[in-house]
């Protein structure tokens, strides 16, 4: 899970920066690891700023926005997938052939090895990292260069990606830009990754902008707001027309159905716990999927502990973000006493997406405090939003024992998770999954929980159907509860997804003999950072 962005201004001599600066601020929640951006200013030159930690860190500097010139431009929030936590790994990524492409992409491949051996045994190009995002650009660059032409259009380009959708497989959502010509969206046939699109007027004219959520648009007065499709591109070109409504010049906009799509099938993941609650993906109100969750996983309580569950429980607490509209709605729902009674630290980032299981568990407590008071002598209801690797789980249970509480019942919005996740999220290893080869008893012993009470499956897809306004969307992606993967993974693909974390090296950031971390500041032949007074730059306000 990835957040991206991409912009085009109308202003001809506007900084598309300003736009997606403030979107990657909006977005942070999608990736913490590393955050990025590359825009495309006058004769083609790209300008970059990447690099680790969050969007404060690597965009805060007073002087780091002004170097990135240009109208039009595409970022990136990077959570750790397949590759290293390296500088090397946070994106977009850049090829200089053909025509200069950057790229950034949300998801995961599942076919990676046979990508990587076509592009160099056939298409002779290099991959430097061990990302699946370099590799799919690659893909994407050696179809472009076979138009052997030294100006492209649209055509070449939906032609460049139908070649490229028939030959990588997995779940993703990208947003390209081509040094002068514009920018580009696209999703996978199952349309499992989120993407979206929107317009803003100006007096220039009308401004677009991709996005991985709707909230990042809405905060920024995009309007108009469009999922892009499974198996469809957008193109946006800086090159302008005149609007038939307004008679302004507008960026030129060619949507295209490059293959058909195969499904309408988003990543359920997304609703659970990703995305924020103010966001309206592919249709379907996060908030309002929430809300019915609470309400589905109420009678799931009611189920586990019998008609006299308000005896059992005195009260109910949520593990606080993304828990507290599902468990408010549970207590509302069974007339159950609802209070606050974990505060967290807002400074300290989501453990689920911190690399590393010792990283995630020394951030818990220090993320949440209990507050003694509502746990003191009474049996606690804990709500959250789903139970993974049981790590945070566990330290919450603890926290609330010694916080006073006599019993801890433990509720997970998602149903358990036994399986890999192979389309963006790190769950790759089956062997860190509480719930992999374990009965509820065995698992509420894993946590120190007393009882733990999990969603059905069923209930979760229909929480989220129920509040959907897309009549195309009918399933989702589910492989990560059930084991059955919508675009038919088999088992050897699984074992190799799940070996490849595990070759010497995985996720390790590279360092010199004397412990430094070795990473180039800037990409080959990119213009970088080396213009100043030379330009006002991108400023905010």
């Amino acid at each position: 899970m990835c957040g991206i962005l991409g912009c085009v201004v109308a202003n001809p001599e506007g900084f598309a920066c300003a736009d997606l600066s403030e979107g990657l601020y909006i977005a942070q929640h999608r990736g913490q690891d590393a955050a990025g951006m590359v825009t495309c200013g006058p004769r083609g030159r790209f300008y970059q700023v990447k690099g680790n930690g969050m969007v404060a860190n690597v965009f805060g500097g007073p002087t780091v926005m002004q170097g990135l010139i240009g109208n039009m431009g595409i970022a990136h929030l990077r959570y750790p997938t397949a590759g290293s936590s390296a500088n090397s790994e946070a994106q977009p990524f850049y090829v200089n052939s053909p025509y200069g492409i950057s790229f950034a992409h949300n998801g995961n491949l599942v076919n990676t090895p046979e990508l990587k051996a076509y592009l160099d045994q056939t298409a002779h190009r290099h991959v430097n990292t061990d990302s699946d995002s370099e590799v799919l650009l690659n893909i994407f660059a050696s179809f472009l260069a076979d138009t052997d032409k030294v100006r492209i259009n649209e055509e070449d380009l939906f032609t460049a990606l139908g070649r490229m959708y028939g030959m990588c497989a997995g779940g993703y959502a990208c947003v390209a830009m081509l040094a002068g010509f514009g920018i580009l969206g696209f999703r996978d046939p199952h349309g499992i990754r989120p993407l979206v699109l929107g317009s803003r007027e100006t007096r220039f004219g009308k401004d677009y902008m991709f996005a991985s959520e709707s909230v990042v648009l809405s905060q920024l007065g995009y309007t108009d707001v469009r999922d892009v499709l499974p198996g469809e591109c957008i193109i946006v070109r800086q090159r302008k027309q005149p609007s038939p409504e307004t008679g302004r010049f507008d960026p030129v906009v060619t949507p295209r159905q490059v293959v058909p799509a195969q499904s309408y099938s988003p990543d359920i993941f997304e609703y659970v716990y990703f995305a924020r609650p103010d966001s309206i993906m592919d249709g379907i109100s996060v908030y309002r999927s929430r809300l019915a969750m609470g309400i589905k996983l109420a009678g799931q309580v009611v189920k586990a502990l019998g008609p006299e569950y308000k005896s059992l429980i005195d009260v109910v607490v949520p593990v606080p973000d993304t828990s507290r509209n599902s468990a408010l709605e549970l207590a509302q729902y069974l007339g159950l006493n609802y209070k606050e009674g974990f505060i967290k630290n807002r400074y300290v980032g989501r453990t689920f997406i911190m690399p590393g299981q010792q990283v995630r568990r020394q951030n818990v407590r220090r993320k949440l405090n209990a507050q003694a008071q509502e746990f003191r002598g009474k049996s606690v209801l804990i709500v959250d939003d789903s139970i993974v690797r049981g790590t945070t789980s566990k330290e919450i249970v603890q926290m609330a024992r010694d916080a006073g509480a006599v019993k801890v019942y433990f509720a997970s919005c998602a149903p358990p998770i036994r399986h890999n996740h192979i389309y963006g999220i790190d769950l790759a290893d089956r062997a860190d999954l509480v719930a992999h080869d374990r009965t509820h008893d065995e698992i509420s012993r894993a946590i120190g929980a007393d009882k733990v009470i999990y969603q059905e499956l069923d209930d979760l897809v229909h929480a989220c159907l129920e509040e959907c306004s897309n009549p195309n969307v009918t399933t989702f992606e589910v492989g990560v509860f059930s084991g059955t993967y919508i675009s038919g993974v088999d088992s050897d693909t699984l074992d190799k997804l799940e070996a490849s974390r595990h070759r010497p090296g995985a996720g390790k950031v590279a360092k010199s003999d004397s412990g430094i971390e070795q990473a180039a500041m800037d990409d080959v032949a990119l213009y970088n950072g080396h213009v100043g007074g030379l330009h006002d730059g991108c400023k905010r306000g």
